[in-house]
């Protein structure tokens, strides 16, 4: 059977990836800060490194799919804007780009990383920081949140899945990635009820913001739908799908956008289109 990797493994959505594809006979590498194949902090640059590192070494250059799982929330504290940059963008795209010719060995890889319908439903997110973490600049990226204070994590953790959003989008189109087999695409789950939320509503300040948020089907997801999604996206039913950002939400994002997609191509951009086309035909004649 096929040999994926799983970061965040130990618990929540991570976990419940992890299980599902153990227990379709499929071979997992966990990584996570405990309890893991590969016990690692996504946090820090050494800590990507390694977790990239090993995961090659015990894959022996091959990944059939990898699902981005590892997250933190945006509790409060100063410090938490750099760690959701870290972790929840840098922990995606850092190790992507050390597996990427690992995944390619495998000719038909899938990569799921997880998104949040935060990306559409939470204001005010600034585009300065979206373009820094996807320059690659932490530090600009978090001096750019904390004019919002107590606000500041969550910006911070909107900002992270938008661009971890982009970056899926942006390259997956591309030679690097699709040209080379490999289907990258995002998971953008809404309040699913993980250890994390858990401790959010455990934290009355937390729990009044979470609370009245609109859920149109009600209640909150569970781990396992949003792991059976992954798998799927995992499988070769997915060959199709490039580039997509699915939402499984409980249909907040609608709730908030239902008018906004889907929108017409930019006429800049297809004129561009227009010009390749006509490029690439005259080259053939």
């Amino acid at each position: 059977m096929s040999v994926h990797v799983v970061t965040g493994s130990a618990s929540g959505m991570g976990g419940a990836v992890a299980q599902k594809l153990i227990a379709a006979g499929h071979t997992v590498v966990g990584i996570d800060i405990r309890a893991a194949d590969v016990v690692a902090d996504l946090s820090t640059p050494d800590g990507r490194r390694s977790a990239g590192t090993e995961v090659l070494a015990l894959t022996e250059g091959r990944l059939d799919g990898a699902v981005m799982a590892a997250g933190v929330g945006p509790s409060p504290g100063a410090d938490r804007p750099r760690l959701l940059a870290g972790v929840n963008y840098l922990g995606v795209v850092e190790l992507l780009g050390a597996w990427r010719s690992a995944l390619a060995a495998a000719e038909n890889a899938k990569v799921v990383a997880f998104s949040s319908d935060s990306t559409t439903t939470t204001p005010m997110v600034p585009r300065r920081t979206v373009n820094a973490l996807l320059a690659g600049d932490m530090d600009k990226a978090v001096r750019s949140v904390r004019m919002f204070g107590k606000f500041a994590p969550s910006i911070a953790y909107a900002a992270s899945k938008i661009a971890v959003s982009r970056w899926v989008r942006q390259n997956a189109v591309t030679a690097a990635w699709a040209g080379a087999g490999i289907r990258l695409n995002a998971l953008a789950p809404g309040a699913v009820l993980t250890p994390l939320l858990e401790r959010r509503l455990g934290t009355p300040d937390e729990a009044k913001a979470i609370r009245p948020f609109p859920v149109p089907v009600g209640g909150f997801g569970e781990a396992g739908q949003l792991a059976d999604w992954a798998v799927f996206m995992l499988s070769e039913s997915a060959d199709f799908l490039c580039g997509s950002v699915v939402f499984v939400d409980g249909g907040s994002d609608a709730y908030f956008r239902a008018s906004d997609r889907p929108r017409p191509v930019p006429l800049p951009r297809l004129a561009n289109y227009l010009m390749r086309m006509r490029a690439f035909t005259t080259g053939r004649n």
